[in-house]
């Protein structure tokens, strides 16, 4: 039985570990839960966990990543967004816990953290209060509705699913493709299409 709890580890990992927005890693959860009526607080705490490294991993890597492929100038613009982050102290804090507790994939909340040189530690405690609510009211109603588990799995490709992964897309259109050095300090909006190296 244990190894199914390492599924559910392993699924939130590669989850939340790729550079791309993917389903939420509670869909894992959620669908392991229900296929093997594990105890929901184990799959809870485990899943969580495993999103928690794969998102720690994803910020160490994907700032090579990101100095392969994109040009210097649009690092340097994500760093000075991450900066000015940072001086936001506590305000942003609640911002990534808001932002975790939403349905939307937070792929673009660490690219953006990963790309801006933002340390993990200063993203993942927010993270982890934001994940830990939303996955366990979500792997609850889950469990709840687990009779229903073909209505689930056909939700995968609801409309819901399908404008999260739209809007988490947009979110990393606007993070690459938005100056965001000349809207913070000039208030001037402008996109940047040649970021590419």
């Amino acid at each position: 039985m244990w190894w199914q709890y390492l599924l559910v580890f392993g699924g939130s990992f590669l989850f939340d570990v790729v550079p791309i927005p993917f389903p939420p890693a509670f869909t894992i959860m959620v669908f392991l839960q229900i296929m093997f009526g594990l105890n929901i607080w184990l799959v809870i705490i485990i899943g969580v966990a495993g999103s928690i490294l794969g998102r720690y991993i994803l910020t160490l890597y994907i700032p090579f990543l990101a100095g392969k492929i994109f040009k210097r100038s649009k690092n340097e613009d994500v760093e000075f967004l991450g900066k000015k982050m940072k001086e936001k102290g506590w305000r942003s804090q609640l911002v990534i816990i808001g932002y975790s507790l939403l349905p939307l994939p937070t792929t673009p909340l660490f690219l953006a953290g990963g790309m801006a040189k933002i340390k993990p530690l200063y993203i993942i405690p927010a993270f982890f209060i934001g994940k830990f609510i939303s996955d366990a009211i979500t792997v609850h109603l889950g469990k709840y509705a687990s009779e229903h588990a073909k209505s689930i799995l056909e939700g995968a490709l609801s409309w819901q699913s399908m404008t999260s992964l739209g809007v988490g897309l947009l979110l990393i259109c606007a993070l690459l493709f938005i100056d965001w050095r000349s809207l913070i300090q000039k208030n001037k909006f402008q996109l940047k299409f040649k970021i590419w190296k």
